[in-house]
């Protein structure tokens, strides 16, 4: 039993956690809770905000009492829970305190799949999601199209502020590995017709046949700046400026080829969500992990997190603002981190951002494909 048992079987309205206590090692800055109804049940889903991320947690009422009374005995010093009866202020330090005052707030609304606004709405027919059979002429989401129509969604909702807006041309886009190319249709369509911004994208792939439906789609609906063509990402030039640069499951070292090609020309944002990440799975050793790469699955998953782990750090050392974030629900692909780089004005080398790299690849005993690619096979020099 904790002291908070009761607030939670009667009712918790909302609670924020937060005074990360001095000498945690913990990278959650605080810790938001909302009830919600699940069949019938009220659960608490709380919410930790990391400097890159959220992570959420459900639980039912008991289990969310202990789970605040720990993270107020544990990492945090303070928290405000607000009942329907009173607004709970409590104080952690060395001993637990609650404070009593009246109630602020109403009882909240316990629907748990809030409407959500999306940038493309259900209900309203999108011509190129009518054309490529996610909807119905008439705007309805097909059934087993949904998850396709969430993602999309999801991709321009982390688009929609970082595409770069030149003055006096169309952005350029390059989509590397773009397959059926589902996004670089909904990107096309949400830059022209709810941007209203010009633009010209090119879609590549290796895929000849791919490549062909997808142009005679493009011509079908008149997107007259959007081309594809067929190649690989390796043998691709470009003579113009190249504004943004998207890949998204291109598979293993073809993200590498595609982020370096990106940093070659300069492109001033990079958006990749990588997929089956081959290369360091041989390569990875560290002794002191051993307990973590002796089992398949385990050393897979961590050589995949080292990789992108050290994309992110290496496009840091060249002078991007590198978010990594959580593209898609792990439901529906384990493949869900997405890589998004925004070039810094006027930064062009980060040492410090290099060592830390150098530092992280040696723990790893690793050679990355993307140092090699980005600096040709030779270590980066120090610049004065």
């Amino acid at each position: 039993m904790t002291r908070f048992d009761g607030m939670f079987t009667g009712g918790v309205i909302s609670a924020v956690i937060s005074g990360r206590r001095k000498g945690s090692e913990s990278r959650v800055k605080q810790v938001r809770v909302r009830p919600f109804e699940k069949k019938g049940q009220t659960l608490y889903q709380f919410t930790f905000t990391l400097p890159d991320r959220e992570i959420h947690e459900n639980l039912e009422p008991a289990a969310a009492a202990e789970r605040v009374d720990s993270l107020l005995r544990g990492e945090f010093t303070q928290a405000v829970i607000y009942t329907s009866e009173a607004d709970w202020h409590a104080v952690s330090m060395g001993k637990l305190r609650l404070h009593k005052k009246p109630p602020t707030k109403k009882p909240a609304e316990l629907t748990h799949d809030r409407k959500k606004p999306r940038i493309l709405e259900e209900g309203v027919p999108h011509d190129f999601l009518v054309k490529l059979g996610v909807m119905t002429p008439d705007g309805k989401v097909k059934r087993d199209r949904y998850d396709k129509f969430r993602q999309i969604n999801r991709y321009l909702e982390l688009a929609a502020g970082s595409v770069p807006k030149p003055e006096g041309r169309p952005v350029r886009i390059i989509d590397f590995g773009c397959g059926k190319a589902y996004l670089t249709f909904a990107m096309y369509y949400y830059l022209r017709n709810i941007l209203k911004i010009e633009c010209e994208m090119t879609g590549l792939d290796l895929k000849r046949d791919v490549v062909e439906f997808c142009e005679g789609t493009a011509r079908a609906l008149g997107y007259d700046g959007l081309r594809f063509s067929a190649g690989d990402i390796s043998d691709w030039e470009e003579s113009g400026t190249v504004d943004m640069v998207v890949t998204l499951h291109a598979c293993d070292t073809a993200t590498d080829a595609a982020i370096a090609k990106a940093v070659g020309w300069g492109a001033p944002v990079i958006m990749t969500v990588p997929c089956c990440q081959h290369e360091l799975f041989y390569q990875i050793n560290s002794e002191v992990q051993h307990p973590l790469l002796r089992h398949g699955i385990l050393r897979e998953r961590t050589a995949a997190l080292v990789t992108d782990a050290a994309r992110a750090q290496l496009l840091e050392s060249v002078g991007y603002k590198v978010d990594v974030m959580e593209f898609v629900d792990m439901e529906h692909t384990p493949k869900n981190i997405m890589i998004r780089a925004i070039r810094k004005n006027g930064v062009k080398y980060d040492e410090k951002a290099f060592e830390e790299y150098k530092s992280f690849r040696d723990s790893w005993g690793v050679q990355p494909c993307l140092e090699r690619l980005m600096f040709g096979g030779e270590e980066r020099e120090t610049e004065a």
